[in-house]
């Protein structure tokens, strides 16, 4: 029996290598479940009306003012003295069927993601887009006249400009690929994508304007993420570099222990005859290229076993 419980396989699953997908998914979901206990608690204590769709900027309600802490403002003045809610609002829901639609949407395109470029292109898609939302938001809300007089009082939250990245940055890569939607039957992804920015675009002039602006500005960066990464120019590095860099202020490195062996020349010339077997393996881009534009025009199950495996071995480089 597994004494450990939830907070256990909350552990394993951010240990875990090479599992972003559901360590975004798991993290979304413990700030979902954080802010609605909070709320309830601040409810029985008389504390708050608990009705977040309807706090305001200078609300006197105390669990609208801590959502306000970690919430995205319109006002760029605001913004800049709370410059961290450009990332945690992509990462805050308190409506459970935003975070439903939103978790769902993610796990089922971030896995094509996951299976063709990667891990770690899912990190770089989801915090791209959410950068990208965030900042396209802010900018035309304090640009276009019909906002003015609402700056001041619009927050946003939610993790959908990440998850619109990812979507189209699956539809971008291989948009024939084919997903089997209940009372529809099979729909290729690139339809799917135009979809929802089209119903995006079209409901900007809607009470969740800013909210569907974000959507473009994802949808944006994942058309611009996949294209730049065919070309291979992969503008998500930096994201690492700075996870990286945070992880080492908490977690002590290893320290590194040089042992000897009877062994070692063995061990040395299996090492270079796996180096060797691993070289032939490597593809370069121009294969590369050459095996995502067959996907782009006959899918992903035209590929052979041998291209598949060179997909696979240059998204884990």
């Amino acid at each position: 029996m597994n004494r450990g419980g939830i907070l256990e396989e909350f552990k394993y699953a951010f240990k875990k290598q090479d599992n972003s997908l559901m360590q975004i998914i798991l993290f979304n979901i413990a700030v979902f479940v954080f802010l609605n206990t909070l709320g309830v608690i601040l409810w029985f204590a008389g504390l708050t009306e608990f009705r977040p769709s309807q706090c305001v900027a200078g609300s006197g309600d105390l669990f609208c003012r801590i959502l306000h802490f970690i919430e995205l403002p319109a006002d760029p003045i605001t913004f800049i003295t709370h410059p961290w809610t450009l990332i945690t609002y992509f990462f805050a829901h308190v409506n459970f069927f935003h975070i439903l639609f939103n978790m769902l949407f993610l796990y089922w395109f971030g896995k094509l993601i996951k299976e063709f470029l990667g891990d770690k292109r899912i990190v770089s898609l989801y915090v791209l887009g959410g950068l990208a939302g965030g900042l396209l938001y802010i900018l035309l809300y304090n640009i276009l006249p019909q906002f003015e007089d609402k700056v001041p009082y619009t927050y946003m939250l939610g993790a959908s400009a990440g998850v619109f990245a990812v979507v189209v940055g699956a539809a971008v890569f291989m948009p024939n690929y084919t997903l089997y939607l209940m009372l529809f039957g099979p729909v290729r992804i690139k339809y799917i994508a135009i979809f929802y920015i089209l119903l995006s675009f079209f409901s900007i002039p809607g009470a969740n304007a800013g909210g569907n602006i974000a959507h473009l500005g994802g949808a944006a960066i994942g058309y611009f993420y996949i294209r730049q990464l065919q070309k291979g120019n992969d503008h998500g590095t930096w994201i690492f570099s700075v996870i990286t860099m945070v992880k080492s202020l908490f977690i002590r490195q290893p320290k590194i222990k040089v042992t000897y062996s009877s062994g070692k020349v063995k061990s040395t010339t299996e090492g270079v005859k796996n180096k060797r077997a691993k070289s032939r393996l490597a593809p370069n881009q121009a294969e590369i290229d050459a095996i995502l534009d067959k996907i782009s025009q006959s899918g992903y199950e035209s590929l052979s076993k041998a291209e598949k495996q060179k997909l696979f071995n240059a998204s884990n480089k």
